[in-house]
């Protein structure tokens, strides 16, 4: 069989089918011309190959959409990878539906003050829980500074931009008036990265606080800060503003740190940013969190266990990390409830103040709950011990 080509009027090519070779005819009437067919050796050769080479599995697959790559060589080539569905979510990872009272007056109110939070922003799966809560443990977690970060950290679902929309300057008035009348016990304030403004927003921030603390002085006021590229006027700024607790997440391991995290952010860099905080208001609560299911190893864990108490951390969460969408970082392992009790025990061991463990903790799960129950337990225990002595 031959494989035939022409060429159009006005030189343009015409193909009628796969060819080896062209004819390219001058310009006139549309002529033809037929081309040998490969030899058969060459024949043959083709089809053993294709024999040994990509199937259709290889470019179609069934499952939810979500890969992990594989590379298969071919020939003595490097081939296309090869997709493989992810890990499955195990059960004790499932959550319900959010619902109730307290979670629609949260959700109204937030859409009625033009208000962003992480919860909704970072897709938490404890939503209906915090938001739900009962009166006095409810927690939301508000998110200012908008909604646009300028940094792009490989787990978070946050969108991204060099430039950001300027900041409302109306937020921290709104936010004060917002959670005055949720019947909150403890509120959770924290902001996307801008690096694109000249304090990192530490002032904004600071402001937020202080208009919350003016329309309830009761409410405890957590502030899960970013680093402020390691400013730390920046950070003066937000430990004085009359906060409860001064929160910066490390986020992982150390040795993961650049495949996690935006390559502006480090861990020695958010460590000098807790440790900052304290010493500017020795009082002051410093909180922070590490998510597991990345790849880390117990080693590296314990080592960052011990350097956060070193360097004077109060509180530290455990959490698992699930892969918001299929274009970030995905999971590596789905790590078991037993093994973050046994990172609570040993953070207790080596003498944080608190330490909260458990595959849907998040820096801010039921912050209020966690926090008060934990810090105020320990602090009753201290007084019985202290008076029996007497």
């Amino acid at each position: 069989m031959a494989s035939l080509v022409g060429v159009l009027r006005g030189g343009r090519f015409l193909r009628v089918g796969a060819v080896s070779h062209v004819a390219v005819l001058p310009v006139g009437p549309v002529r033809w011309k037929a081309t040998p067919s490969p030899a058969p050796e060459r024949l043959n050769e083709l089809r053993e190959g294709l024999v040994g080479g990509p199937g259709l599995g290889d470019f179609a697959f069934a499952g939810d959409g979500d890969l992990e790559d594989e590379v298969v060589p071919w020939r003595g080539q490097t081939a296309r990878p090869v997709s493989t569905p992810r890990k499955r979510l195990p059960d004790w990872l499932k959550t319900s539906i959010p619902t109730g009272a307290s979670f629609n007056r949260i959700k109204n109110t937030l859409r009625d003050k033009k208000l962003t939070t992480v919860c909704e922003e970072a897709r938490c799966p404890n939503i209906g829980e915090c938001w739900g809560g009962e009166e006095g443990t409810a927690t939301a977690t508000i998110m200012v500074l908008g909604d646009t970060c300028t940094r792009a950290c490989r787990f978070c679902s946050i969108k991204t931009s060099r430039a950001p929309p300027a900041p409302d300057p109306d937020e921290p008035r709104n936010t004060g008036r917002a959670v005055a009348g949720w019947g909150l016990g403890y509120i959770v304030i924290t902001s996307v990265d801008r690096d694109d403004l000249p304090d990192g927003g530490a002032a904004h921030i600071a402001e937020t606080v202080r208009e919350i603390k003016a329309a309830k002085p009761t409410m405890l006021v957590e502030c899960l800060t970013p680093d402020f590229a390691g400013d730390m006027a920046a950070v003066d700024v937000v430990a004085r503003s009359g906060l409860d607790v001064f929160a910066h997440n490390v986020e992982t391991v150390e040795a993961l740190q650049r495949v996690v995290r935006d390559p502006r952010a480090n861990f020695e860099q958010s460590l000098r940013v807790l440790e900052r905080a304290k010493m500017i208001e020795p009082d002051l609560i410093t909180k922070t969190s590490i998510m597991l299911g990345l790849g880390e190893k117990d080693a590296e864990v314990l080592d960052a266990l011990k350097t956060l108490r070193r360097r004077g951390v109060d509180v530290v969460t455990f959490g698992q990390y699930i892969q918001p969408t299929k274009k970030h970082k995905k999971v590596a392992e789905y790590v078991h409830p037993d093994k973050f009790e046994q990172w609570k025990k040993a953070a207790d061991e080596l003498g944080f103040l608190y330490c909260a463990a458990g595959p849907l903790v998040r820096s801010s799960y039921k912050a209020g709950e966690y926090f008060l129950k934990g810090v105020i337990e320990k602090r009753r225990r201290a007084a019985v011990a202290a008076s029996e002595c007497q």
